[in-house]
């Protein structure tokens, strides 16, 4: 079982930057205050890397290899001349 830091309300005031390089190592930190857990600090959770969508592979299946006729270059350039 890990172990749980502990810090009191003087060393978040005085010694933050150590606070905050355990908090940054994934450590959970309890607050106390006159002897009395007060609080605890979690450390966010790192967002992984998330899976983007492979627009490719979508657009390969809903067109099936098929050439477009007109680009969407063309498209967009034919709807700003419109307007």
């Amino acid at each position: 079982m890990y172990h749980m830091r502990k810090a009191t309300v003087r060393d978040l005031r005085y010694r933050f930057p150590a606070v905050e390089r355990l908090l940054g190592e994934g450590e959970e930190i309890q607050i106390t205050k006159r002897k009395r857990i007060i609080a605890r600090l979690l450390p966010i959770k790192a967002k992984g890397s998330t899976k983007r969508p492979d627009f490719l592979a979508r657009l390969k299946k809903l067109y099936r290899g098929r050439a477009q006729k007109v680009t969407s270059a063309e498209l967009l350039s034919e709807e700003r001349d419109r307007s």
